[in-house]
């Protein structure tokens, strides 16, 4: 026969309906500019590989000159956010690999270095060997800047963040070539831009395809992705990527039609991060986000236990 405990489960509620967590003090637009200018930088850094390898000149140009220049103002943008310059270098000084922010310092500086080597060699035509080696650098550096924030979002104990853990670097990875594919669009002539529209719309599906996960998997915790402004954010932009992507697949010959879908590509990839941004920021408010996870885990515990 089982014993009956005498004292009662305890029950996990919010202080008078009081947030339980700390809101995330990162500041908007900083982070979430950031957010984007990263994922943008390091996808168009890997299609500047690919373009260099196929010797496509005008599409290698246009992808150097973004990659450096997102990664400079992204630069920019984390900076103001913490405030003061010395507080990026000072995240220089030791390598923490438990810490996504210190990891990504060392993810970002060396990317920027190399990209910018990279774009100045492309525009200035000068030690194009050195320029041709810092590309490939820059190339291999950018996969895990485009999607280290991820990780960095999900580090945190904001609910919305950190249980998407599973999709959300899948959804930054397939934002930022799109991104790239789209600012590539708009920028390079029709007749060079093909590799550019076929990874913004392979990123567009993997994009897709991993939000749509996200808010299967999450259940109530994804509530923010889908309601108020974050909601809106994130539909608004989910239905450029899509509509993008089939008239990319449509009409990606002409001229017109190849900068209206890149600036769409691009626009809509903006509204992602903020919509993932403020998402989060909705989540930390509501106590019901941390409260309902921890009973469910808790229930899940206790069923475990009587079965054994």
């Amino acid at each position: 026969m089982r014993e009956r405990s005498m004292v009662p489960e305890p029950e996990f509620e919010s202080y008078y309906g009081r947030q339980i967590i700390k809101t995330p003090t990162w500041k908007t637009p900083d982070v979430p500019l950031y957010l984007f200018l990263g994922g943008m930088a390091g996808a168009s850094a890997v299609l500047a590989e690919g373009a260099a390898v196929t010797g496509n000149e005008p599409l290698e140009r246009v992808t150097r000159i973004a990659a450096a220049s997102g990664a400079g103002l992204g630069t920019v943008f984390l900076v103001h956010d913490l405030g003061r310059p010395e507080r990026f270098l000072n995240m220089l000084r030791v390598l923490k690999v438990t810490s996504p922010l210190s990891v990504g310092s060392f993810i970002l500086a060396p990317f920027s270095a190399l990209s910018s080597a990279a774009a100045a060699s492309q525009v200035t035509g000068r030690l194009p060997r050195l320029g041709r080696l810092a590309g490939a650098g820059a190339a291999l550096f950018g996969p895990p800047l485009a999607t280290y924030t991820a990780a960095l979002l999900s580090n945190t104990a904001v609910p919305a963040w950190h249980e998407a853990h599973r999709e959300l670097p899948f959804v930054f990875a397939g934002s930022g070539a799109s991104a790239a594919g789209g600012l590539a669009m708009l920028l390079t002539p029709a007749a060079q831009n093909r590799p550019a529209r076929r990874a913004a719309i392979a990123g567009a599906a993997v994009e897709l395809t991993a939000a749509e996960l996200l808010k299967r998997r999450l259940g109530m915790v994804a509530e923010p992705y889908v309601q108020g402004r974050p909601g809106l954010l994130m539909r608004t932009a989910s239905r450029m990527t899509a509509g993008a992507a089939v008239l990319s697949l449509l009409g990606g010959r002409s001229r017109l039609v190849s900068a209206v879908c890149g600036a769409t590509y691009v626009s809509a990839s903006l509204l992602t991060r903020f919509g993932v941004f403020e998402a989060g920021l909705a989540s930390a408010r509501d106590p019901k986000y941390t409260v309902v996870p921890q009973r469910e885990r808790l229930a899940a515990k206790a069923s475990a236990k009587t079965t054994v």
